[in-house]
């Protein structure tokens, strides 16, 4: 696959936009969990995650109808376009002092353009490899992406030491995105008109039909296929227990953890558990192909449920901060395994003529689980975020999800697994 001009052009665009992704929301986090100047309580981080992942979850099916009709160069070259002159103007916002209010506006803006672009780029990935290719495909480009959205964070961590942590130095960070956004769009600009599809590009009066009934057609496109459809259930699952566990950790860093030797709490540590995460989703790159190829897709995210609970359990509980760091890199790496799958299945089981759209289905799902998770917890976490109960719910969740996936796989027993 490397070896093809066409492959490494759509990887590097998705490298640019992620590392793009990356950057701008942790200097968003920055901005407000660790600037101080300012004050952030377990509802304004909850806050954060949802302007993070939330708007997207509103825009993303109807979106998907464009992906799906209109020629997908030419959409991906307008929404860079689009997104680097949000990302400036949230940039200002944070520069001048603004309230996290206008703050979160403009990045509710970035990063519904930002996911747009991923799904994009996600639906275009059939046209770059051949069909025999496309879980390994899939595997390369998703968790090369996803850990380059870390290495993104962590630049951004790192830009802080040396611009400022006050206003004008988390604006100087978060206006670094431009610039993987402009690579993107430049890669985005190289490849021929219609070379990403849609096989078929559609562009009547009914399209504006189309796009408002976009969430259902996606929906209902995923429920036909039996594997889409049960690992959307798994994906919900690890997603909720994810974003509780996530703000667990956000506010153990902030308020509860001190340095330990080598380790540090903080904005650094946060660093850290970005990167333990960013190892997660490599190893579940490296690994998930091998395995899905010897013990099958349903095996497959079906340990790696059972692991994510018992390292909530084993390792979330203790709640101490090198335990902490291991248990982000089991279950980041776990909840990268079930989301090759889901990816691998929409690819190779949804015609390309709604492969769009119910790539934003999932996103919508894979977006908005999360928020669900941290905005119910945050309700029942303590300050310092010591809360054994969000631990024990997520782990419940964990094999919630897994009994979910193999129902449904076992009411089609005929269907591709």
């Amino acid at each position: 696959m490397l070896a093809s001009a066409d492959f490494r052009r759509l990887l590097l665009c998705r490298l640019a936009s992620q590392w793009a992704d990356g950057v701008f929301q942790a200097g968003l986090a920055g901005a407000v969990l660790f600037n101080p100047e300012r004050q952030a309580d377990p509802l304004a981080i909850a806050a954060g995650f949802a302007v993070i992942l939330g708007p997207y979850s509103v825009i993303g099916p109807f979106a998907g109808a464009l992906l799906d009709r209109w020629d997908r160069r030419k959409l991906l070259i307008i929404a860079n376009l689009v997104r680097a002159v949000l990302v400036l103007l949230a940039a200002a916002a944070d520069g001048f002092g603004l309230e996290n209010g206008l703050i979160y506006a403009a990045a509710l803006l970035v990063m519904g353009v930002s996911r747009f672009i991923g799904s994009g780029l996600s639906a275009a990935l059939p046209h770059v490899v051949e069909p025999r290719d496309l879980v390994s495909g899939n595997s390369i480009v998703a968790t090369l992406g996803a850990a380059t959205a870390a290495i993104g964070g962590a630049c951004a961590f790192a830009l802080r030491a040396v611009l400022g942590s006050g206003n004008l130095g988390s604006a100087l960070v978060t206006s670094t995105a431009v610039l993987g956004v402009a690579l993107c769009c430049l890669l985005a600009a190289r490849f021929a008109v219609g070379q990403l599809g849609p096989d078929e590009i559609n562009e009547p009066a009914a399209t504006v039909v189309a796009v408002a009934r976009g969430l259902a057609d996606g929906g209902r496109a995923a429920l036909r296929v039996p594997s889409v459809a049960a690992g959307f259930i798994a994906l919900a699952a690890h997603r909720i227990a994810y974003g509780g566990a996530l703000l667990v950790i956000v506010l153990l860093m902030k308020y509860s953890f001190h340095n330990m030797g080598p380790l540090r709490a903080g904005a650094a540590g946060l660093t850290e558990a970005v990167a333990a995460g960013a190892a997660g989703l490599l190893t579940a790159g490296l690994l998930t192909p091998r395995l899905v190829r010897r013990f099958g897709r349903a095996a497959v995210v079906s340990g790696a449920m059972v692991l994510g609970c018992a390292a909530l359990l084993g390792l979330g509980l203790p709640m101490l901060l090198p335990t902490i760091l291991v248990a982000a890199f089991v279950i980041t790496a776990c909840g990268q395994v079930v989301k090759l799958s889901v990816d691998a299945a929409i690819q190779r089981d949804v015609h390309d003529d709604s492969r769009g759209r119910v790539f934003s289905v999932s996103d919508t799902l894979f977006n908005i689980t999360q928020v669900a998770g941290a905005a119910l917890a945050a309700w029942l976490v303590p300050m310092d975020g010591r809360s054994p109960g969000i631990v024990l719910g997520a782990a419940a969740l964990y094999l919630l999800g897994l009994g979910g996936y193999l129902l449904v796989l076992r009411a089609h027993p005929s269907s591709p697994r």
